[in-house]
C-alpha cells in the first residue's frame, strides 16, 4: 500500500507540473504580440493587422509590435489600419526592420499613427506623396490631385500632432516626397528610438510612458512577459499569394485561354473548369489592384479577334491584331505608382506572347480542319478516282471507291478510261468526268 500511495502522489505531481507548464503564459498575465507586414498595403494585410489588434484587445495584451517592410499601398486599406491603431486599447509599436527595410508611402502613415515609432539601422521611411489614380487607371487632373494631396497632408498633420512628433517633417514627406534615414528621423523628432531588433525594442520600452492618441499616458511593463508571434492564417497567406500582381496576370491569361479552348472545342470540360477557376481568382486579385480598364478591354478585344479569325478569311490579319492587342493591353493592365503592385515586364511579355502563340496555333488547327476535304458521306465521294466499266454515252457504270456505281458522264467516256467523281446525284448514281 505505501508503494501504491507513493506512485499516485508522483503521478499527481507530474500532472500538476504539466498543467502549470502549459498554462504558464496565461498565468504570467498579459503578453506582447508580434505581427509582421512584409508586403504592399492592401485589403489582405489590412485584415491581418486589424484581426491582430482585436486579438490583443480581447486578451488584454501589454503591447503589439508591428514590424513593417512595405513600399506602401492603397489609401483605403491604409486608413482602415490607422483607424484600428488609434482606437485600439492596446498600445502599438511600429518597427521598421530589419536593416535594409523601408516603410514608405502608406507605411509611413501607419508607422506615424502608432504609439511608438522605431527604426532599425540602415532603414528608411517617408516618400508619402499620394499619386492619384482614377477608376480607369489614368492620372487625375491637377485640381483633383491637389485635393488628394491636401487631404493626405491634413491626415499626416493630425497624426503627428497627436503623437507629439515633428509636424513639419511629416508634412514634407507628403508634399515634397521626402524620405528619411533612421538617423535623420530620430534627430528630426519623427521617431522615438533606433533599435537593432524587435527584442531590443521590447527591452528598451520597459518602463517607458507612451502617449496614447486620446492624450492619456500609459507606462509599459514588459519585463518577463511572454512574446507571442502572430503569423498570418493559412487563408490570409493564400489570399496574399493570389494578390501578387504577377500571379494575378498569369491567372487571367490561363482563364481566358481555358475558356477560349472550351468554346472552340466544346466538351473538353477540363480547360473550361480550370479557366473558370483561374478567371475568378484573377477577378479577386483585381479588386485589390488598380486596374486600367482600357488595358483589360484590349485583352478582351484580342480574344474576340482570335475568335473572328476562325469565322472570317482575313489571311491572318485578325490574328495579328489580336496578338498586338494582347501585348499592349497586358502592358497597360495595371497602373500603379508602386512597382510591387504592377506585373513585371519580364512576366508580361513572355506570358502574353506565349498565350498569343498558343491561340494562333489552335486557330491554325481549326482552319485546317475546316479546309480539309471530307472522307466520309456524300461529300467524301467528291474527287474520288475510278474506272469506267462500260461506255458512258452519256450513262453507264463505273467502279469507284470499291463499289460499282451508275454514272453519268460530262462527255462520252469509253470503257477502261479513268474517271473522277464530280457530283453525287442521289441514290447510287454519280456524275463523273474524264481524267
Amino acid at each position: 500500500m505505501p508503494a501504491a500511495s507513493s506512485y499516485n502522489e508522483t503521478a499527481v505531481r507530474t500532472r500538476i507540473f504539466l498543467v502549470l507548464t502549459f498554462l504558464a503564459p496565461a498565468l504570467a498575465g498579459a503578453s506582447v504580440l508580434k505581427i509582421r507586414v512584409d508586403a504592399p498595403i492592401h485589403p489582405v494585410t489590412s485584415e491581418y493587422v486589424l484581426k491582430a489588434l482585436e486579438k490583443a484587445d480581447r486578451e488584454s495584451a501589454d503591447l503589439v509590435v508591428l514590424t513593417l517592410n512595405t513600399p506602401g499601398g492603397l489609401d483605403s486599406s491604409m486608413r482602415q489600419i490607422i483607424e484600428g491603431i488609434v482606437n485600439a486599447a492596446t498600445p502599438v509599436a511600429a518597427f521598421v526592420g530589419p536593416s535594409g527595410a523601408r516603410s514608405a508611402s502608406a507605411g509611413f502613415f501607419i508607422a506615424l499613427a502608432c504609439d511608438v515609432f522605431a527604426m532599425a539601422p540602415g532603414t528608411s521611411t517617408g516618400a508619402a506623396h499620394p499619386v492619384g489614380i482614377s477608376l480607369t487607371g489614368q492620372a487625375m487632373d491637377k485640381t483633383m490631385e491637389e485635393k488628394v494631396v491636401n487631404d493626405a497632408a491634413a491626415t499626416i498633420r493630425t497624426l503627428a500632432e497627436a503623437r507629439g512628433r515633428n509636424v513639419r517633417l511629416a508634412e514634407d514627406a507628403v508634399r515634397k516626397s521626402l524620405s528619411y534615414t533612421e538617423r535623420e528621423a530620430l534627430d528630426g523628432g519623427l521617431i522615438d528610438l533606433v533599435a537593432g531588433s524587435e527584442e531590443e525594442l521590447i527591452d528598451r520600452l520597459e518602463g517607458r510612458a507612451v502617449k496614447r492618441f486620446d492624450g492619456s499616458s500609459r507606462t509599459l511593463a514588459l519585463r518577463g512577459k511572454p512574446v507571442v508571434p502572430l503569423p498570418m492564417t493559412l487563408r490570409q497567406r493564400i489570399l496574399l499569394t493570389i494578390a501578387n500582381p504577377n500571379l494575378a496576370y498569369i491567372l487571367l491569361m490561363i482563364g481566358l485561354l481555358g475558356l477560349y479552348f472550351e468554346f472552340s472545342h466544346p466538351g473538353a470540360i477540363l480547360p473550361g473548369v480550370l479557366g473558370g477557376i483561374s478567371l475568378l481568382l484573377a477577378v479577386f486579385a483585381f479588386q485589390i489592384l488598380p486596374i486600367n480598364y482600357v488595358g483589360l478591354g484590349l485583352i478582351l478585344l484580342a480574344v474576340v479577334l482570335f475568335v473572328l479569325e476562325v469565322k472570317v478569311q482575313s489571311f491572318g490579319m485578325l490574328a495579328a491584331g489580336g496578338i498586338a492587342a494582347m501585348i499592349i493591353g497586358s502592358l497597360m493592365l495595371v497602373k500603379s505608382p508602386i512597382p510591387e503592385l504592377r506585373p513585371a515586364l519580364h512576366v508580361i511579355l513572355p506570358v502574353a506572347i506565349g498565350v498569343s502563340l498558343i491561340v494562333a496555333f489552335l486557330l491554325t488547327l481549326v482552319v485546317r480542319a475546316h479546309a480539309r476535304r471530307p472522307f466520309t458521306g456524300r461529300e467524301g465521294m467528291i474527287g474520288e478516282i475510278g474506272t469506267a466499266r462500260t461506255d458512258l454515252a452519256p450513262a453507264g457504270k463505273v467502279f469507284v471507291h470499291g463499289e460499282l456505281w451508275e454514272a453519268e458522264g460530262e462527255t462520252p467516256i469509253r470503257a477502261g478510261e479513268k474517271v473522277k467523281v464530280i457530283q453525287v446525284l442521289g441514290g447510287l448514281k454519280i456524275k463523273v468526268g474524264k481524267v
